[in-house]
């Protein structure tokens, strides 16, 4: 019987090497995840920007609009 307490001791601490090394190749993963998305929010960032500057508008309209249409979508949300 004595056998089989350190069998499962071995089993437990292989399993928490598998675990250990799967939420590494977890967190690994997420922060490239995290790393992407903030470098689409720069692309975004600056394609609006771009935008803006090749645009006949003024920023108070510009900021008009998009305060107008969250707005909007704020009282769309609470009316469904």
């Amino acid at each position: 019987m004595g056998r089989r307490c350190i069998s499962i001791d071995e089993k437990i601490s292989r399993q928490k090497e598998v675990v250990s090394a799967m939420k590494d190749k977890y967190d690994s993963a997420l922060n490239e995840l995290n790393a992407l998305m903030k470098k689409k929010r720069e692309l975004q960032g600056k394609e609006l920007l771009n935008t803006f500057e090749n645009s006949s508008r003024s920023l108070d309209e510009i900021m008009t609009f998009l305060n107008e249409n969250n707005d909007r979508n704020s009282l769309f949300v609470f009316e469904s």
